[in-house]
């Protein structure tokens, strides 16, 4: 193996590990805030229903393995659910990827939020969860 080819599998492996340990950390530390503020599922996807609504969120991973991700937010009725292209999912398998309609957590004025646990995973935690405390319910309510 050339020595490029040694460095390249090397970068592969840091950034598998960067990614499973954001997952981990992800599910360590923000899974059961999740599950305090009522929602349920396994990860990367959790429902709620409040208001005859299913509240939808997951967790989006980037392409290239580096631990970043986006906060994805969608609400749905109650009961099943038929895509525009005709597919019927049902209420339990519903994720914020079925709907075309979705809130991505920390955007603003058009411009995408990816977060990152590189740094301090807890203060990123706290960043998600007041975020999801305004933005998020906002969002929600609307639907309300």
């Amino acid at each position: 193996m050339t020595r490029r080819c040694r460095a390249l599998e090397a970068s592969v492996r840091l950034l598998i590990t960067d990614m499973n340990e954001a997952r981990n950390q992800l599910k360590n530390l923000l899974v059961p805030r999740l599950k305090s503020l009522g929602f349920n599922g396994s990860f990367p996807h959790f429902r709620r229903v409040r208001n005859l609504r299913n509240e939808l969120l997951t967790i989006q991973f980037d392409k290239y393995g580096t631990g970043r991700f986006v906060i994805e937010l969608a609400s749905a009725p109650t009961g099943a659910f038929i895509t525009y292209w005709g597919k019927e999912i049902s209420e339990s398998k519903l994720t914020a990827h079925d709907l075309s309609e979705r809130f991505r957590l920390g955007s603003s004025l058009g411009k995408d939020s990816w977060f990152s646990i590189d740094t301090d995973p807890n203060n990123t935690i706290e960043m998600v969860v007041k975020l999801l405390d305004s933005q998020g319910q906002a969002y929600f309510d609307q639907y309300a």
